[in-house]
């Protein structure tokens, strides 16, 4: 079904360049953003609130943060039970942010409405993750990153690599 997400809150955990980015498209969108970040940066993009009144308000939550001690399977059984009903996760940051088990159990429950996540906790992906069969949930390879912009530049670095090569003046190169 499509999804208004117009007046909708979108909560974004890591407000870096990425997450800010995100934000900006969503709101302009017409959906509130909330950041989370332990570094806070001025911004009118978005309202920085604690992570529980994160996971309490946002009808979508999406994950830009790196993975750290501190922060692994902050998506779980508990910080799921906070969130609204319904709710969307998106993550295309680290896929050991999120216990697979729990968030396939809550998408199968209908807790959360649907997930989209890029990463997961074993890549390549094992033939018994929990998130293969969950219900609503939209698994990639880990390409997030491979808009056509950044294939179109990383082919472009390719071409310019080889034809300095050729003419004898390499560039981009790497010194072990």
């Amino acid at each position: 079904p499509l999804i208004e997400l117009a007046g909708k809150t979108m909560g974004i955990i890591g407000f870096g360049r990425i997450g800010e980015t995100t934000g900006k498209i969503a709101a302009a969108l017409g959906m509130q953003i909330l950041a989370y970040d332990t570094i806070k940066k001025e911004t009118d993009v978005a309202e920085y609130v604690e992570l529980d009144e994160l996971f309490q308000r946002s009808d979508v939550i999406v994950l830009h943060c790196p993975l750290f001690e501190n922060n692994k399977e902050m998506i779980n059984r508990e910080s799921i039970s906070k969130m609204k009903d319904g709710v969307i996760i998106i993550n295309d940051s680290r896929g050991g942010l999120i216990r697979e088990q729990d968030l396939a159990d809550a998408l199968n429950s209908g807790k959360v409405f649907g997930a989209a996540v890029d990463v997961v906790s074993t890549e390549p992906i094992r033939g018994d993750n929990p998130l293969l069969t969950a219900k609503n949930c939209l698994i990639t390879p880990h390409i997030a990153w491979a808009s056509k912009e950044s294939r179109e530049r990383l082919m472009s670095i390719a071409v310019e690599n080889a034809q300095a090569y050729i003419n004898g003046q390499p560039i981009h190169t790497v010194h072990a």
